[in-house]
Formats: C-alpha cells, structure tokens, sequence
C-alpha cells in the first residue's frame, strides 16, 4: 500500500466533512479506479475508515479517531473545548468544567468561571478525581464497559462526606440513572456545601473520553437545578464532541 497514496486519500476523507463515495474520492485523487478501491478496502480493514450507512460511502473511522486523540495534548482539547465552555459558563452563570479519561482515571482538565463580578463560585481545582464520588467521574464510568466498573466497584471506596456512596448496590443504581437520564449528579459527596452535574462527551464511535459538568454551592445546586442545568449540560456535550473530533480530524 503507497504511503503517500494513502495519506492524500485520508486527508481527502477528513476534508470533506461528510461521507464520501469511492467514485468522490478517485476524481479527487486522480488514481486509477482499481488502486482507488484496493486502497479503500485495505483502509476499512484497518478500521481507518468506515462505511456508516452500508452506502458505499466512507468516513473516517474509530481507530483513525482514536489515534489522532490519543495524540492530542490538554492544551489541543482545550483549545477546542474552551470557547464553548467560556459560552457556557456566562449563560449559566456558573462554574463549567472539562474532564478528560485516561490511564484509568478521570481528571478535571480545564475551567471557565462567570464573568459576573458579583457572582461567588466554586473552582474545583485541577487533577483526578475518585471514580465514586464526582460527577465527572461517574458521567464516563456510567457509560464505560461493564468490566471496567466492576473494577471501580472492586477497589477501595473512600468515604469523604456522609453523603458519598460506598456500596456496590448503591453505586450500581446510580450508574443505571446516569445510563437513563444522561448526565450524573454530586450531592455534598466529595465537599459538604459544593455539588455539581456533568455529562459523557462521547467521541465518535469509542465512546465516553471526556466529561463536561458545572460546579456550584449547594445553595444554589439543589435537586431540581442540578437537573435542569444537566439537560443543558447534554445539549453542551454534543457541541463539545463535535468541537473536539473536528480538531481531530484536522490533525489527521
């Protein structure tokens, strides 16, 4: 397979920002229709593209998507992120923040506060946070493989405040609202007085990789605006994934 061949098909596929058909992409490249479908097909193997909708068209896949984020520094990601986020946390009033998972944990990686100068906030600092007890956390763990909470429910289970929950079965009943309504919720768990909401930001087809929630006291964060401001949070994760996958591709 030519290399330089190769590359200018992805970059093509990357490019068009939609799905693109074999005949698409040999005008564009200008190979030869056999080379052009050979190429193709040993790219779909790969899993570097993919067919979506079985239509003979092809975008490009997981396992390119994959590569390009796992290449992708906290700076990139926030540069994708922090425009959104800064929106976010005027409108809410709020402070909003950004969770990223990797090596086994969920870090908070990037915040935005409003820019009320009358308003008190929370800043929930940088750095991981347990897998039991933050909403950043429990938003991608909810989404992960059944193995990998399992893992979380096997290991050792902090008590922070009287609030944190510590039992398999209280956590498991957790997990599946979260997997419900779609964003997860921190009531006093980790700091009496602070609670906070976020949701999965899934990243195409290997899903959830970073988290977005927002942080507040408890005053302000009751039940029932900790659910009002989740459903936005969802809203926010869309534009966030297509921000993110958007710097992505533009790296490929």
């Amino acid at each position: 397979m030519n290399l330089a061949r190769t590359i200018n098909l992805l970059e093509i596929i990357a490019v068009a920002g939609r799905p693109i058909s074999v005949a698409e992409m040999q005008r564009a490249t200008g190979l030869p229709r056999p080379t052009c479908y050979r190429l193709v097909q040993a790219l779909c193997e790969q899993k570097l593209i993919e067919e979506p909708s079985l239509d003979g068209k092809y975008v490009i896949g997981e396992r390119m998507i994959r590569i390009a984020l796992l290449g992708k520094s906290d700076v990139d990601v926030r540069r994708c992120a922090a425009p959104l986020m800064r929106s976010a946390a005027t409108n809410f009033n709020e402070t909003v923040f950004l969770a990223r998972f990797r090596d086994n944990k969920v870090e908070i990686i990037h915040i935005e506060t409003p820019d009320d100068p009358a308003r008190a906030f929370i800043h929930p600092g940088l750095g991981v946070r347990p897998m039991h007890a933050c909403s950043c956390s429990k938003a991608i763990a909810a989404f992960a493989e059944p193995a990998f909470r399992d893992d979380i429910l096997s290991g050792s289970l902090k008590t922070y405040t009287e609030h944190t929950k510590t039992t398999e079965a209280d956590l498991r009943r957790e997990f599946e609202t979260i997997a419900s309504r779609g964003f997860a919720d921190c009531d006093q768990e980790i700091d009496i007085g602070i609670a906070s909401v976020a949701a999965p930001v899934s990243i195409g087809n290997i899903g959830a990789t970073f988290s977005i929630g927002a942080v507040g006291p408890i005053r302000r964060f009751g039940r029932e605006y900790r659910m009002e401001i989740g459903e936005k949070l969802k809203v926010l994760s869309e534009k966030i994934s297509g921000a993110i996958q958007l710097c992505n591709i533009s790296a490929v």
